[in-house]
């Protein structure tokens, strides 16, 4: 073979390289280019769109567990409430189931004191009558007490609309207005409430009424 020949041999040989190249070179821009089977829709690979997905699941759980915590906490507050509720009721009906029994005991205190406050206290013979109502009426108090109730005296105090009730008025220049001058009837508190109203006389300065509202 002659040496012409060779080289156009080698010539051609070289071309057919530089061609494969450049066939090979275009095969990857074009594999390059062309997205991946494994990204997804809006240019996320699947990795990514499980972690999207995956953070949108946690999102909507934690705002289900958030209003889960809320509805929790509001249920627990009305059962406080209405334990507590129950818990007034019982104690008002405890302190207060008493109310009408004590109400009917009253006129019984009030004979008692009446009849200490007419007994001639200077008859030697009627000392020992005296004496055993007078025992008798503190033991009655006494035993009402245990019970919460007490006792209205306000003689000598302001008079108060809210547990003395005015019977009359009388001037006086020796005490300042709306002074309770004398208590007609004691009166009575069960456990702080008002179960009957002392009835007194309430002082007035001279050509003045009662302020009966004080």
């Amino acid at each position: 073979m002659s040496t012409e020949q060779n080289t156009e041999n080698k010539v051609e040989e070289v071309s057919a390289e530089e061609q494969n190249q450049d066939q090979q070179v275009e095969v990857n821009e074009s594999a390059e280019s062309e997205p991946s089977t494994e990204e997804g829709l809006e240019g996320l690979t699947v990795e990514q769109a499980q972690i999207k997905s995956l953070e949108e699941e946690l999102a909507a759980a934690n705002q289900t567990i958030a209003a889960q915590k809320d509805s929790v906490i509001r249920a627990k507050a009305e059962v406080d409430n209405i334990r507590k509720r129950a818990e007034a009721d019982v104690d008002k009906a405890r302190k207060f189931a008493l109310e009408k029994f004590a109400g009917e005991l009253l006129p019984v205190v009030d004979n008692l004191e009446r009849a200490t406050q007419s007994v001639d206290v200077d008859n030697e013979a009627l000392k020992p009558l005296l004496e055993g109502v007078e025992l008798t009426q503190k033991s009655f108090i006494a035993t009402l007490e245990k019970f919460g109730l007490s006792v209205l005296d306000p003689q000598g105090d302001t008079f108060n609309p809210e547990h003395h009730q005015a019977m009359s008025m009388q001037e006086s220049a020796d005490v300042p207005a709306n002074t309770v001058l004398a208590v007609m009837q004691k009166g009575y508190l069960l456990n702080g409430r008002l179960l009957r109203p002392a009835m007194v006389m309430v002082s007035r300065a001279p050509s003045e009424g009662v302020d009966t509202t004080a």
